[in-house]
């Protein structure tokens, strides 16, 4: 089973990383982008076979160490 992990920055919270790169946009002449909000996706191999286990032992996973829950959100996919 794989997982993947959808994480960004909760709104609000500013993102540098992202402006940076929507200033890099328009110095190459791509003006039309607004903003910019970078994340990360991190894919998990699993051994599970039940989906509802799998997506909840990749939640406890985010809670614990794949994302910082003061600053950031995350979505779980389970295939």
């Amino acid at each position: 089973m794989k997982a993947r992990v959808h994480i960004m920055l909760k709104d609000g919270v500013l993102d540098p990383q992202g402006e940076a790169v929507r200033h890099a946009l328009g110095t190459l002449g791509f003006d039309g982008v607004q903003a910019v909000r970078q994340g990360k996706v991190i894919e998990l191999d699993l051994t599970a076979t039940d989906k509802a286990a799998a997506e909840a032992e990749v939640k406890a996973m985010c809670e614990k160490l794949l994302a910082n829950t003061v600053i950031e959100k995350y979505s779980v996919e389970i295939a």
